[in-house]
């Protein structure tokens, strides 16, 4: 029979040693093919995409291959015309764009909400007295 020491037997450290050689064994294998599943994921990620990029690309392409988006964007982009026709371009008028990121960016925005009442007036003021506006009175 295995000897005991102090309540350890013989057979149970051999087993020990047996099982702590196999870990040590197997821990890099281990190590190495999670890390190559983490790899692979992250490349399959890389390919999806890539994939979508490439959708994205052709889509463009076959719009860019349709006269008709050609001849739209020449007008919208390049300001192109048929000939017999007339463009008529508007300076200094503002877009619906504008407009609207104008009245997003109002005086009440600029300041903090527990700002003053008072604060808040001289701010408006000082904003309409240094934008240039003409207010038209009767």
């Amino acid at each position: 029979m295995a000897k005991r020491i102090k309540g350890v037997t013989s057979r149970f450290v051999a087993l020990s040693v047996v099982f702590f050689l196999i870990a040590l064994t197997i821990a890099p294998p281990m190590q190495r093919y999670f890390s190559q599943r983490a790899q692979i994921s992250a490349v399959e990620a890389q390919i999806g995409a890539s994939k979508e990029r490439l959708q994205n690309a052709e889509a463009e392409l076959a719009r860019w291959r349709d006269p008709a988006y050609v001849k739209s964007q020449a007008r919208n982009r390049l300001h192109f015309v048929l000939p017999g026709e007339r463009q008529y371009i508007v300076v200094g008028a503002k877009s619906q764009s504008q407009n609207a990121a104008d009245e997003q960016n109002s005086v009440a925005d600029q300041l903090p909400d527990h700002a003053p009442w008072y604060e808040r007036l001289i701010s408006s003021i000082q904003t309409v007295a240094t934008s240039g506006a003409v207010i038209e009175t009767k």
